[in-house]
């Protein structure tokens, strides 16, 4: 129920915005700018300014929110934008990433045990060893809790190749997690 009310006040500020409302723009920012800037944050190199990247993309949340047909897309057209200006950064980088052809497929992980501080440490420093796309499939999917649907809007893709690279970025992850067990 609190996920409908959330959806239904987040579809009444993106209104509020298209018609004028600065506080409206205000609250939007406010509630969803730490959710933005850890996605950049994971998704952009380590000395690229991530404030200044959250910045652009609320500048053109606010340039063009009036264009936004349905509000309650908003959580995916802001990620698409985000995606947008991450990759452009990342494009400007021109850094190799490795192919995920030659990754074998690890054994079924043991969910039973505790997972402690330092195994999320291990998960975020390995997901920054991933390329960019299934890094941002895996974040969209698990931090930021979106729909294959709403991915595939971000990305830029088809529903099955969310599904492909969720699949093999969680392989790849599994691999950089457990480099010395090999099936």
């Amino acid at each position: 129920m609190a996920d409908l009310a959330d959806d239904v006040y987040r579809r009444l500020l993106v209104i509020r915005c298209q018609v004028g409302d600065r506080g409206a723009f205000e609250e939007l920012v406010a509630q969803y700018q730490p959710r933005l800037r850890g996605f950049l944050f994971k998704m952009l190199p380590v000395e690229q300014n991530v404030d200044d990247v959250a910045q652009e993309v609320w500048m053109d949340v606010f340039c063009n929110l009036s264009a936004l047909s349905d509000p309650g897309a908003f959580l995916p057209w802001l990620y698409r934008i985000a995606h947008n200006r991450a990759y452009s950064v990342l494009r400007r980088r021109r850094l190799p990433v490795g192919s995920l052809e030659s990754v074998d497929v690890a054994e079924p992980v043991d969910d039973s045990a505790d997972f402690r501080a330092e195994d999320a440490r291990a998960v975020h420093a390995a997901m920054d060893q991933l390329s960019p796309e299934h890094r941002e499939v895996l974040l969209l999917r698990f931090m930021q809790k979106m729909s294959y649907e709403e991915i595939a809007i971000v990305a830029g893709c088809q529903i099955g190749t969310v599904r492909s690279r969720i699949h093999h970025a969680k392989r790849a992850l599994r691999e950089i997690l457990r480099p010395g067990e090999k099936s």
